[in-house]
């Protein structure tokens, strides 16, 4: 049986290809007839205009294609069903991608840029283009894909809510720049307060599409119910812990603070014990709500006394409220699961 994925001579990649048969074993035949492994461990190097491709094994030689829809599925009719594909994170520019591939059957892996970064660091990797990082989250797919989490498109009100917390994000960063850089500006005041007024009008519309979004998924909106009955979470945080409870595959409440880059790292060698930094490996947004969540909550009646254990240790203050963000992140989480509302009587003050 024959299969022909794309035309001789097909230049809708991007780069002339060749014919590609399906052997009646369910292997893949290169052009030469010889048969390759029928799962396929891919790389993908996305950019806003092209995608470099590339294949652990070697089964074909790294090559563009154009990151349009039309190209990305005539290259998926060319590969096994079942193939592992990596990219790496970017803005939206791998999202097209991710999106046919899981639809197309295929294993997707969105990996941490920095992850892949000092993976090509630690294998020995000195330079980089776009063809190399290819090959590295190829390479890196196909040792490592056992330990990964496979990518699961959000659905259209996922989408949608994730937009609008991350615009809300860009615009408070913006305003935050804004106001510093413009401070003591002559002649400009009343400009300057226009400006933070539609600002802030913007941000508040994007509250309450955020508000009606959530409204739409059901348990991203109990979550967030639930979450909002701790004292120092608002309607913004909740929204975004009840999103990100939903959205992602959690097991533990260790795997949320790993998540949100709120674990503190180690850097212990034989007799030396380093100091303990945050890995700071998960969105720096998260970390933002949830530390200003907890300076909030450190002046409340139900989590004074448990910032002042941690003060009381000798810590710093910016230290003792990231320990807060941390406990407060933590049972958060535990109101997810157990889908009940907060009971200060049960916060335990003594443990961190």
């Amino acid at each position: 049986m024959r299969n022909l994925a794309a035309p001789k001579g097909d230049r809708r990649f991007g780069r002339k290809l060749t014919r590609v048969g399906i052997h009646p074993d369910g292997l893949t035949l290169t052009p030469e007839g010889t048969a390759m492994q029928s799962i396929l461990d891919l790389g993908a190097d996305v950019d806003s205009r092209y995608i470099w491709v590339a294949c652990a094994a070697h089964s074909f030689a790294p090559y563009r294609i154009d990151n349009t829809r039309n190209a990305i599925l005539v290259w998926l009719r060319t590969l096994p069903r079942g193939s592992r594909l990596g990219m790496e994170s970017t803005a939206t520019y791998h999202e097209l991608l991710a999106n046919l591939a899981h639809k197309a059957g295929l294993q997707v892996f969105v990996a941490n840029s920095r992850d892949v970064r000092r993976y090509a660091q630690g294998v020995g990797c000195r330079g980089k283009t776009d063809r190399i990082s290819a090959e590295v989250i190829a390479r890196y797919v196909a040792r490592e894909h056992a330990d990964l989490h496979a990518y699961v498109p959000p659905t259209k009100e996922q989408l949608a809510l994730k937009q609008l917390l991350k615009r809300r994000a860009k615009l408070t960063v913006t305003k935050a720049a804004l106001t510093q850089s413009l401070r003591g500006l002559p002649g400009a005041g009343r400009e300057i307060k226009r400006l933070m007024t539609g600002i802030d009008e913007l941000i508040a519309h994007i509250d309450r599409l955020s508000e009606r979004t959530l409204q739409k998924l059901t348990s991203a909106r109990e979550a967030a119910e639930h979450i909002r009955t701790i004292a120092g979470f608002g309607a913004l945080s909740s929204a975004y812990l009840g999103y990100s409870f939903t959205r992602h595959p959690f097991s533990n409440s260790d795997s949320v603070v790993a998540f949100s880059g709120l674990d503190p790292r180690a850097e212990d060698s034989g007799k030396k014990h380093g100091r303990r930094r945050l890995s700071k490996r998960g969105p720096s947004e998260e970390r933002r709500i949830l530390f200003n969540c907890a300076r909030s909550a450190s002046r409340t009646k139900v989590w004074r006394p448990y910032y002042q254990a941690q003060r009381a240790k000798g810590l710093s203050a910016t230290a003792a409220t990231v320990i807060l963000a941390r406990k407060m992140l933590r049972v958060a989480f535990a109101l997810y699961k157990h889908k009940q509302p907060f009971d200060p009587a049960l916060l335990a003050v003594g443990t961190a």
